[in-house]
Parts: C-alpha cells; structure tokens; sequence
C-alpha cells in the first residue's frame, strides 16, 4: 500500500474508492461518447445546427448576425453573442436557439465575458436560465439557476477569462396533463458542484424570455421538449466548446455518472 493511502482514514479511503470516476469537467473537457457538438467556433457550425428563436420581441433575421471573432486567450475562433438588434440590452430579440429540441440531456458549454457587466444566459429547454452576468452575486446572478438559487460567483473566473458550465438536467414529469415533477439540475460550475438536484419550479420572466414564459406567470410548464437557447443583450459575451448528450433519466436524480 502507498504512504499515501496507509495516512487515509478508513472510512474516507473507502468513500474516495466508490466514487465513480467522471469524464473530465470545466475547460476543455472533450464530448462524451454519444455526445453531440454544437458549437465549435465556425460559422458553419452555427447555422447548421442553431436558428433564432422567433418570440415575441424577435427582431433579427436569417442567416444568424452573430460573429465569428478570435479568441483572446487560445486562439483560434469562437463565437460572439452581438447583434444589432439586441443592441441596448433587448433580450428575446435576437436569441439563438438549438434546431433541435431536448428532453434529459448532458451538457458542457463554455464562456467568456468580455466587457463589464456582460450578460447572456443558457436556457435549458428554452426555459430555465443559467445565467452568465458579470459583476451580479445576486439569485439573479452569475451560476445562478435564476431566482431559485444563491450565484456561485467566488468560482467566477472574471473578465477576459473562459468559465465553463457542466449540467445535467431532467425535464418535468407530467401524468394526465399535470405537472407531477418539476424540472430538475445539478451543475458544476469550473469543476466545482454548485447544484444538486436543484428544482426549477417556474419559468422566470415573461413571454419574451422563452417558452413558458407567458403561462400562469412562469409557472404553467407545457409537457414538451425545448431546445438549447443562448441569449443575447447587447454585450461581448462569447462561446466555445459546447456539446450535449441526449439522456432517459427514469430515476428523479441528475447526479453526474459520467
């Protein structure tokens, strides 16, 4: 036995032995096998597999206005959230969206906040915000799964430096038309676990914010899946590295297994 392991207590030696050994988290981790990418920094990527979401407020058009600009930290490019028509911080009017939608799914993503107070946000199923907010420690903050939890924000890398979100996520259960089980997450945020089985029990703003949003003040969840939407505010937010793995999560638990 190693030196190492004869100084552990037992009990923590047997604790660290059961933990199941996940696929690397935060920056850089590499797609799972099974697992898509769906942003990979080339402007090809972005229009084959993302649109705009067209609600209420939308006021962009085809083909998406986002830019493919360089990274300022690796090199190589990535892309930027700016478009003219979220200029001013116009949220819903120029929001991308996965073409396809989701129901359980793994997903990493990772982003850079390149101007004071950058705001942009993840939207799981078009629905629930992980926001991304520079300088913002609130519940409506920077890691937080909006109004429903404390913002992580110690683990915040700053300006000018790649952050990554690592989620799993389980959508709500419903029977006979009824919502059963809310929408379910657990997050790591730059390789820390900040969410465990987090409950989601509304959709937060109004309709310009995603599906939803417009139903019994965020709460009249629909039983149907929704895509990946990221959000643009008028602000040099920027994404690389992003991929999703499809899951069929029977059990009410998002715990990470790989």
């Amino acid at each position: 036995m190693s030196p190492i392991r004869q100084l552990l207590p037992a009990a923590l030696l047997a604790a660290l032995c059961a933990t199941p050994v996940l696929a690397a988290l935060a920056l850089g981790a590499k797609p799972l096998p099974g697992a898509e990418m769906i942003l990979d920094g080339s402007h090809e990527m972005l229009d084959a597999k993302w649109t705009y979401w067209e609600g209420p407020r939308f006021g962009s058009s085809l083909p998406i206005k986002w830019r493919i600009v360089e990274d300022p930290v690796d090199g190589g490019t990535v892309v930027q959230t700016y478009d003219p028509a979220a200029a001013g911080g116009k949220y819903g009017a120029a929001d991308i969206i996965t073409k396809k939608a989701y129901r359980d799914f793994r997903l990493h993503i990772e982003f850079l906040a390149n101007n004071p107070g950058g705001n942009s946000g993840v939207y799981l199923q078009n629905r629930y915000e992980i926001q991304i907010c520079d300088g913002d420690k609130t519940k409506h903050g920077m890691g937080a799964v909006i109004n429903e939890t404390e913002s992580p924000y110690h683990l915040y890398r700053g300006l000018g430096q790649w952050n990554a979100y690592d989620i799993v996520f389980r959508a709500a259960r419903f029977e006979g038309g009824r919502r059963v089980q809310p929408a379910m997450v657990t997050m790591y945020f730059n390789g820390v676990k900040v969410h465990h089985n987090q409950l989601i029990n509304q959709v937060w703003g109004g309709p310009n914010s995603g599906l939803d949003g417009g139903n019994d003040g965020g709460k009249g969840i629909t039983d149907v899946p929704g895509p990946l939407k990221l959000q643009a505010e008028g602000h040099d937010v920027r994404y690389r590295n992003a991929w999703i793995k499809e899951l069929d999560l029977a059990a009410s638990d998002t715990d990470f297994t790989e």
